[in-house]
């Protein structure tokens, strides 16, 4: 089923449509930008398999993130620590299971710093060094370090959960979502390559759902799975604002499929004439990738410069309007008729000079007359 697209009017639905999906394979791989709701996804996916006190999905999202916070001494400025939420399934059976012999060894693989915790006060304690009398010397780590410790965290409980470790037998399905917020790209490909690792080791009876909208660490799961490829489904979500529903396109072997169903949806945007400034930023990914994949230096290269534009004068007017960046998506703004002509002609040009499917990309039919 390469390529099958498929609409929903809610995230609920989505949601009951992966788990469908997890009867026949094992592992989905999710791609969707920021803003899609991915997050929401992945808690309806959770909420549709808990019934009163059952659960059976361990999930990283932001919200797990939120079952540690701060603890800031503001009396003292002394001793800050990182509180745990005891209310959590998340830590059921935390002291039993000596999670610090299993946390420290992920750990050391992205940090420098040390770390115990005080199961009697659900709280933990980071140090780099010791005082004279060898106690550790309580620090607050930077945030992308308090990320990269969550996620150790999580992966040792979800080792556990793999494992079918007692206090985690409840576990039938992971979902994962965005693991590398603060990871520089050298991280990310070790976070995918670990995480996969981690995954297939699994047994046949959990299942897994990892969505993310960065794109190497989608690419670096996907090639880590590529051996499973029959248990594996990738998908790419949308959200159409106009319509409020939601598309999936399911692309069956394709690795690295999004800039397709980005430029359809620019084409359509394009065609629609509901161009909004978010736009350029869109058209200026896809172009990027085109340039590196044909070994140009600069996306420039993919902007087609015209006969009758010898001196470069209108090239340089798109590639300034498309390099002026940072168009929020969360306050779209219409584009200018200019910048719309000036929109549709590098897209036209490049879709014409570098060849798709053009059945991926309909024309919009004229409207008649009343």
């Amino acid at each position: 089923m390469s390529n099958r697209l498929a609409t929903f009017q809610s995230l609920d639905e989505v949601a009951t449509e992966l788990r469908d999906k997890l009867e026949e394979k094992k592992y989905i791989l999710l791609f969707a930008y920021n803003g899609t709701g991915k997050t929401r996804l992945s808690m309806a996916f959770k909420d549709l398999g808990k019934n009163d006190d059952v659960r059976d999905t361990l999930y990283f999202n932001a919200f797990t993130e939120d079952l540690f916070y701060w603890d800031n001494d503001l009396e003292n400025d002394a001793k800050r620590i990182l509180r745990l939420n005891r209310d959590s399934r998340f830590f059921g059976g935390l002291q039993e299971l000596e999670m610090e012999t299993r946390i420290g060894p992920l750990l050391a693989r992205y940090a420098d710093f040390n770390f115990f915790i005080d199961y009697d006060e659900w709280e933990i304690t980071f140090f780099r060094d010791r005082d004279e009398n060898g106690d550790p010397v309580p620090i607050k780590v930077s945030r992308g370090e308090e990320n990269i410790f969550i996620w150790c965290f999580f992966l040792a409980v979800a080792q556990l959960a793999i494992d079918g470790q007692e206090a985690y037998d409840w576990v039938r399905y992971i979902y994962i979502d965005d693991p590398i917020s603060s990871l520089d790209d050298n991280n990310a490909i070790a976070v995918a390559s670990h995480l996969a690792q981690l995954l297939k080791g699994a047994n046949g009876q959990l299942k897994t759902v990892i969505s993310s909208h960065h794109a190497l660490f989608f690419n670096v799961m996907w090639n880590e799975f590529r051996e499973k490829r029959k248990d594996l489904q990738s998908n790419f979500l949308n959200f159409d604002k106009g319509s409020g529903s939601y598309t999936l396109r399911y692309t069956g072997d394709t690795p690295f499929f999004h800039h397709v169903a980005l430029l359809e949806q620019l084409h359509e945007a394009a065609q629609t004439d509901q161009l909004y400034t978010y736009h350029f930023n869109m058209l200026r990914s896809v172009l990027e990738k085109a340039a590196t994949f044909h070994g140009f230096n600069n996306f420039s290269a993919c902007i087609k410069q015209d006969n009758d534009d010898e001196d470069g004068i209108l090239h340089a007017r798109l590639i300034n309007v498309l390099s002026h960046g940072n168009y929020s998506l969360f306050e779209p703004r219409e584009m200018v008729e200019e910048n719309k002509q000036y929109f549709k002609k590098v897209l036209n040009d490049f879709m014409e000079n570098y060849r798709f499917n053009p059945e991926l990309f309909p024309e919009q039919p004229e409207e008649t007359a009343a």
